[in-house]
């Protein structure tokens, strides 16, 4: 399967993803997140709590670096992808652009759509809870094509130019 195809599933099938982050202290974090993604560029959505660790970090430092994965029944079936790029907290017309695209991605049963997501007012200035975007800027995925020969874990880097169709 070509690096492109791969990065399609991945996106397409993983349902989290890790985003590491750093205070202005220094201390790293880590959070589990629900995404939506966009393509050309790639950009990942995901809801948060003004206050929580990592909003506050990316408020001061928006560099962030994280991961997504997805598993299958065996260990060949195993892929993932690693990510940096520059993490900031939308506008409020961009809350309103990306709205239905965020909540369809993480909530995809109408009944739980409709029950759980916030209207557009409640995720935007002085509302307790934003939308951020992740604006990947490099991409890698797990190297599968040598991992079988030596077991060595590796990383191949995936230029985003090549992911512009996605």
């Amino acid at each position: 399967m070509d690096l492109v195809t791969r990065t399609r599933r991945l996106l397409e099938s993983a349902k989290y993803l890790s985003l590491a982050t750093v205070s202005t202290e220094e201390q790293p974090w880590s959070a589990v997140l629900q995404y939506a993604w966009l393509a050309d560029p790639l950009r990942f959505l995901f809801g948060s709590a003004v206050r929580s660790r990592h909003s506050t970090d990316v408020s001061t430092r928006p560099q962030v670096a994280g991961s997504l994965f997805v598993a299958g029944g065996d260990l060949l079936a195993v892929d993932g992808a690693q990510f940096s790029g520059t993490c900031r907290e939308l506008s409020p017309a961009e809350v309103a652009e990306h709205h239905a695209t965020f909540y369809d991605a993480v909530l995809p049963d109408a009944r739980d759509r409709a029950e759980w997501t916030l209207p557009v007012s409640l995720l935007v200035p002085p509302a307790p809870h934003r939308v951020y975007v992740v604006e990947v800027e490099q991409w890698w995925l797990v190297d599968t094509s040598t991992w079988v020969e030596d077991r060595i874990d590796r990383r191949v880097e995936v230029p985003l130019a090549d992911l512009a169709d996605l």
